[in-house]
């Protein structure tokens, strides 16, 4: 009677593997990634925690604007890191802030990821002319800042609907924005991952097979192509989110009635100087240590996918 030995699961293969092996052994990528996950958490959970709706106006009063924290001289212990100009609870706004960052943050990297990995697998496999057309187009898109293309776009489209329309469809513009201005990060690290990849055994392999290629492309040549993928998606998470904070700032981002974490940062820096300095401090320490930690996170991956560098 012979005996058969069955594969190991996903889940066995993960616990084995160098990842997580890495992982386990590194306290500060272990702490930026518990931070990260509990930032995640509270934020989209805001509505079962947050003290207060921010975006229920019979909720506020303005007679409790400027209110300081709780623990000082005039604060409300109904308020416990103090209130806005408008007299909204400063951790319910932190606390749906975050959450609307960070959605704009994911689904402006899912843009440039859609964007980037078309364009760099097709011009990676296809070469040629279609190469050289696509490069130059994302040379001609690197050479504005993401900034400078969000400003121009938003500032357009406001003068032409109007604040209001503006104001009801900011999520989606500044989704579309950031993540048009960023794809070509993605686009030229897949074409130089697929430009090494297409010239592998599998490839030919799948070619004499008679395969499609679009079924190549996506289904063998891609997978192979994920860990700088997911390293440069770490880092866009984090420029998306500080892109945001900056439009909203400059006042071309979301409408002081959709508070973000750049909003708030931008609100308060009117009040700052009058000693309301608790409107800008809290968001900003929330903005920086979110960004630190996604920052933390990417720098590991990069190390744990580059074995030159990585020392274990």
């Amino acid at each position: 009677m012979s005996n058969t030995v069955t594969a190991p699961g996903r889940w066995e293969r993960f616990k084995n593997s160098d990842f997580l092996h890495y992982f386990l052994n590194d306290k500060v990528a272990m702490f930026s990634f518990a931070i990260f996950v509990l930032y995640l958490v509270i934020a989209f959970a805001s509505p079962l925690i947050s003290p207060t709706d921010p975006y229920d106006l019979t909720s506020i009063d303005i007679m409790d604007s400027e209110l300081p924290p709780s623990w000082m001289d005039g604060g409300d212990t109904r308020f416990l890191l103090g209130t806005d100009e408008q007299g909204r609870d400063i951790l319910s706004t932190m606390l749906y802030g975050s959450r609307l960052s960070l959605t704009i943050g994911f689904l402006a990297v899912g843009v440039q990821l859609i964007l980037g990995i078309i364009i760099g697998l097709s011009s990676g496999y296809f070469g040629g002319r279609i190469d050289s057309f696509l490069m130059r187009f994302a040379d001609i898109q690197l050479s504005f800042s993401t900034m400078m293309v969000a400003i121009i776009v938003s500032a357009i489209f406001k003068a032409s609907f109007g604040n209001e329309f503006y104001g009801e469809y900011a999520v989606i513009m500044l989704v579309v924005i950031i993540g048009v201005a960023e794809w070509p990060q993605y686009a030229r690290t897949i074409r130089a991952s697929v430009l090494s990849e297409k010239k592998k055994e599998y490839v030919e392999a799948a070619r004499v097979m008679g395969l499609k290629t679009p079924r190549i492309m996506f289904r063998h040549i891609l997978p192979n192509c994920l860990s700088p993928i997911l390293v440069i998606s770490t880092v866009q998470i984090a420029n998306a989110i500080m892109s945001e904070a900056a439009l909203s700032f400059l006042g071309l981002g979301l409408p002081v009635e959709q508070p973000s974490l750049g909003s708030l940062i931008s609100i308060g820096f009117n009040y700052i100087f009058s000693g309301a300095w608790w409107i800008t401090a809290f968001p900003g320490v929330v903005l920086v240590s979110l960004v630190l930690v996604i920052n933390l996170l990417g720098d590991w991956l990069r190390d744990v996918f580059n074995p030159k560098i990585y020392k274990g």
